[in-house]
């Protein structure tokens, strides 16, 4: 019990604790479950690459809230079901149907920001996590929910909290008996099923192409002339509801507070918008020239990766390392960790955007960073979550100051992604553009 009540106490300092007492290799037990934490980029890369037909979902993504969550879309489906779900899937992530959705992104940003009044104070975290869900819900559904966006983005903050429980005995008492915090589960996640089927109803009662992701999930057809059942659907609208736009409304958060930390950053990114954009929005085809505010999504997903820990479970058992694994271990990878580890950065610890030149990425080792997961299973949507943060990141930068509110403190709340704890307070300042 010591080993669960350290994890869940303190997930994060945890995490590096083992490592940097017990190596790259880290054998763990949580109740009857035999563990295994891996920390070096060869380790991660024979489980997510070299041998991924080894190792399905773990444990924890087949819990009952996880699956009452997201189902069996494309996060949780295993074998010859998920790849079917991913044919499916790909054609509506295609770089021409992404690169539709920019100018989505853009106006529902100059959407947002044009009630920031300057000298206000704001908490950007709820700002961005309705900015993302309005456009998640838009490039998703074309349609405009702003009315049920506030209550929708509520339920789903509620729906993650019960995981920063994991690996507790409370958690899995919770998974699978009726206790309240069982019944209060089931009962969120059915008041975003409501919406969720009643827009899936709406589109295939018109059998037309709006030109959003769920009109191509609803054309697409497998070899054998199959499509997607509403359950189907639902779960893989319910998987890109969180990966769509918590992860991404995190990052672009802790960007925000990384670069209110670090005004010489701060300085060159706006400096690079003026350059480029002269005073216009961004459009996609600025996206090759705002590099830095590339380098700055890169090393805050880097410091803050939105996922902190991937997990896999053995299904034969294998050699990690010079270590027998044996079936039905429980493998756990740390991006929190392997990408703050010295061995592969310089300052780890330190926000350094400049860091991510082309030559560092070449001589980086693959699965250093891996903010995105790899393999077969990487992020279906890396390139839709990649624009989306630069365009932003942009459209706010080129505007607003965000001036960090030293009197509040900010701390991590690691349920499921890392969240702050209470917000990313800011004081809003407009810039004046020469």
């Amino acid at each position: 019990m010591g080993v669960m009540r350290d994890f869940n106490r303190d997930q994060l300092g945890f995490i590096e604790r083992t490592r940097k007492e017990y190596g790259d290799i880290v054998w763990m037990r949580f109740l009857y479950v035999p563990a295994l934490f891996l920390y070096h980029p060869d380790e991660v890369e024979y489980v997510l690459v070299t041998n991924a037909k080894n190792f399905i979902k773990s444990m924890s993504l087949r819990s009952n809230f996880f699956q009452r969550l997201v189902g069996n879309g494309l996060l949780t489906s295993q074998g010859e079901e998920w790849k079917r779900q991913r044919r499916l899937s790909q054609p509506a992530f295609h770089r021409e149907r992404v690169a539709s959705y920019g100018q989505v992104m853009v106006d529902y940003t100059k959407r947002l920001t044009a009630k920031w009044i300057e000298g206000e104070n704001r908490d950007v975290h709820p700002d961005m996590m309705r900015l993302t869900l309005e456009i998640v819900v838009q490039c998703l559904f074309s349609a405009d929910v702003s009315t049920d966006v506030d209550e929708v983005g509520a339920t789903l903050k509620e729906l993650v909290k019960p995981f920063a429980s994991q690996a507790t005995l409370g958690w899995i008492l919770n998974n699978r008996l009726p206790t309240p915090a069982h019944r209060r589960f089931h009962a969120l996640a059915k008041k975003i099923d409501k919406v969720v089927y009643r827009i899936i109803s709406e589109h295939r009662g018109s059998g037309e192409d709006r030109g959003d992701l769920l009109s191509m999930l609803l054309a697409a057809r497998d070899e054998d002339g199959s499509q997607m059942s509403d359950r189907q659907l639902r779960d893989e609208v319910m998987t890109l509801f969180l990966a769509g736009h918590e992860t991404t409304a995190l990052t672009l958060a802790w960007s925000w507070y990384l670069l209110g930390k670090h005004p010489e950053a701060e300085q060159k990114f706006h400096a690079e918008l003026d350059e480029v954009l002269s005073g216009r929005a961004p459009t996609m085809a600025d996206l090759p020239r705002l590099k830095f505010t590339e380098q700055i999504a890169k090393e805050c997903m880097r410091l803050y990766p939105p996922a902190f820990g991937l997990g896999r479970e053995a299904i034969h058992d294998c050699d990690i390392g010079g270590y027998r694994v044996p079936q039905g271990t429980q493998v756990f990878m740390f991006q929190w960790a392997t990408q703050r580890d010295a061995r592969f950065y310089d300052q780890p610890n330190e926000f350094r955007p400049e860091r991510w030149t082309e030559d560092f990425i070449e001589h980086l080792p693959k699965y250093a960073y891996f903010p995105f997961g790899g393999g077969p299973r990487v992020c279906i949507g890396a390139s839709f979550a990649m624009m989306e943060i630069i365009l932003c990141l942009a459209t706010i930068g080129q505007k607003f100051r965000l001036e960090i509110d030293r009197d509040h403190p900010v701390s991590i709340y690691p349920a499921m992604s890392l969240r702050p704890k209470d917000g990313i307070k800011v004081v809003v300042r407009a810039r004046r553009v020469e």
